[in-house]
């Protein structure tokens, strides 16, 4: 006879069973007992795994201008203009990664060879100063509307003589071709352009060097004589040490330690009768310096004297202040002072050639013809009661 009807609840358990076996049925080939200790086999990993058909992935995927552009062969990015170039890739990977000094430069040589109004690439706020020699030349070859794959040899060497023609420098216009040898080189990197770089095969004149202006000592007194702030404390730091026009714009009072004792100031310990160069100023751009200019310059006593009365006789002389500072506090620019103010004491006192550098140069010869005591030397033409 048959077992007796199982319930439906056993029915259910009966069918979940993972063996797919009932009581008492023999599934061993050997006829063992497939129930050890009245328990149930574990299932195998099979007899678990339920195949059922997957249905295709749909992917959906948005291009963007982006995308799309980066797609392009290289055959068909050299077909893009010079000025789209520049815009969508040579500034935004080349250029804004360097420092503000870098990207000054790039966008200040890239106005000679593009229009500010074709480029819209962030010139613009160079274009404010007028050029009167490029504004002159009616035809000035400008390559916004050339192809990548257009621009060769003859266009750069172009560019170049008409440069030197309207009256710029051997060095502008070597600038000139620099850029558009790093906007090739960018685009060669980057598989936009195939084939040599054009601006690496035109040749520039060898360049004159011309001589270096020194003043000597009666002249250097007859110049700081006519000097008043701010160009007259440019001029001293300048002779006195071996700091460039941007670190003393960015010296603050902080990192001048005129005591026989040293200070702890922003982590570090500064030396006793030394400056700490630690800042710049470019450009409008408040940064640190970088590297080897990370240094310590010490402060000789003609020089401490000079800033003791500096200090004494200025307003804003808090840690924070600048050395030199306009009126307002903020830092003085000794480009606009040279425009304003040193050209025209150059032609005063006999010395048409009067720049920010020739103080520098100034300061090498004497250090060469005195050595460690030209501070001694300038002891005599340089009269403390100027401050």
């Amino acid at each position: 006879m048959g077992s007796p009807a199982t319930t439906a609840s056993e029915e259910n358990l009966d069918r979940s069973d993972p063996c797919n076996h009932r009581c008492g049925e023999d599934s061993s080939e050997d006829g063992a007992d497939p129930h050890i200790n009245g328990l149930p086999p574990l299932p195998t990993i099979a007899s678990c795994v339920t195949t059922r058909p997957h249905p295709e992935p749909r992917f959906t995927i948005e291009t963007t201008n982006a995308t799309r552009s980066a797609r392009k062969s290289p055959d068909q990015i050299s077909l893009m203009s010079l000025s789209d170039f520049v815009r969508r890739r040579f500034i935004p990977e080349f250029v804004e990664v360097k420092r503000s000094a870098g990207r000054s430069h790039f966008r200040e040589i890239l106005k000679y060879i593009l229009l500010a109004e074709t480029a819209h690439c962030g010139l613009e706020e160079t274009y404010d100063r007028i050029d009167v020699k490029r504004r002159a030349v009616q035809s000035w070859p400008y390559m916004d509307s050339l192809r990548l794959c257009d621009i060769d040899e003859g266009s750069v060497r172009q560019i170049v003589s008409v440069a030197l023609a309207s009256g710029y420098s051997l060095q502008t216009a070597t600038h000139i071709r620099n850029v558009i040898r790093a906007i090739y080189s960018h685009a060669i990197v980057g598989c936009c352009y195939t084939g040599k770089n054009p601006a690496a095969l035109v040749r520039m004149p060898a360049m004159a060097r011309k001589d270096r202006h020194t003043l000597s000592t009666q002249q250097l007194r007859r110049v700081l004589e006519v000097m008043r702030f701010p160009e007259r404390a440019i001029a001293l730091l300048s002779i006195l040490t071996e700091m460039n026009l941007v670190e003393i714009s960015g010296l603050q009072w902080k990192f001048v330690n005129l005591s026989n004792n040293r200070i702890f100031v922003d982590e570090e310990w500064i030396p006793a009768r030394t400056i700490a160069v630690r800042k710049q100023w470019y450009r409008g751009e408040f940064s640190p310096v970088m590297g080897k200019r990370r240094r310590i310059v010490p402060v000789p006593e003609l020089l401490g004297s000079i800033l003791r009365g500096l200090r004494s006789s200025k307003q804003l002389t808090l840690p924070e202040h600048f050395v030199v500072a306009s009126r307002t506090g903020s830092p003085i620019y000794p480009g606009n002072i040279a425009k304003r103010r040193l050209k025209s004491i150059g032609q005063l006192c006999e010395v048409p050639w009067l720049s920010w550098r020739v103080f520098h140069h100034t300061h090498v010869r004497l250090r060469t013809e005195f050595g460690r005591n030209y501070c001694k030397e300038l002891e005599s033409i340089l009269p403390l009661q100027w401050w």
